[in-house]
């Protein structure tokens, strides 16, 4: 099954939906490490994009969700967003569908681009990691099978580098003190993907923040 600029505002609505769920949480594990409105960015970003009219061409569908986040967000995961479905903007321009097979490709596309605008590297414990992750998950597996596999691949990814200490952005002044807290953006990511499962479907992982111990906050 190709998927068309329909499907597309469809799986915003979802991921809006799941991302609005989330907006606590997700504030929460950013103010155990940042400033606290990550989660408002992904569930402004994600709600407007659904709520905007998306032409047929998906090139251009995915540059108007890149503009979306651009408006509504200055924050560096909005921006990062912004970053990552342009990159796939460019690689889908003038199709009016796309087929499955085709995800990998654009995630990489997404998760290259992103990685030359916020100067990050693998093994960082962002959400370039989690990106990853789900480029390997999906390369090899059934359409039917993507977003089960991504969504576990995610889930894998935010426990994997929990007890590992962040190494970009605001977290990285956390040092070791930030081992043992999910890092926020691939926790949003996760939540990001779980929304793509099914409609009105509750958080599907048991991944969950947890506060830093006293005095670890700068």
């Amino acid at each position: 099954m190709s998927i068309d600029s329909k499907m597309l505002t469809a799986a915003l609505e979802r991921v809006a939906a799941n991302a609005r769920k989330a907006s606590d949480e997700l504030c929460a594990a950013d103010g155990a490490l940042g400033d606290g409105d990550l989660g408002i960015t992904v569930s402004k970003g994600f709600t407007e994009a659904s709520e905007a009219a998306l032409p047929d061409d998906i090139g251009m569908a995915l540059l108007e969700i890149a503009k979306t986040f651009q408006r509504v967000s200055s924050s560096s995961y909005g921006t990062l967003l912004a970053t990552g479905f342009m990159a796939a903007a460019k690689l889908s321009k003038g199709k009016t569908a796309i087929a499955p097979e085709e995800l990998p490709t654009l995630v990489a596309a997404a998760r290259d681009a992103m990685i030359s605008r916020g100067k990050g590297q693998l093994g960082d414990k962002t959400v370039l990691d989690s990106m990853d992750a789900v480029v390997d998950a999906i390369e090899a597996t059934p359409a039917s099978d993507m977003i089960a596999a991504a969504i576990a691949a995610a889930g894998k990814t935010v426990e994997d580098y929990r007890q590992k200490p962040n190494k970009l952005g605001r977290a990285r002044m956390f040092g070791d003190r930030s081992i043992g807290l999910p890092d926020p953006g691939q926790l949003a990511f996760l939540r990001i993907v779980e929304g793509l499962h099914a409609k009105e479907r509750d958080h599907i992982s048991s991944v969950k923040p947890e506060r830093p111990t006293e005095g670890s906050r700068q």
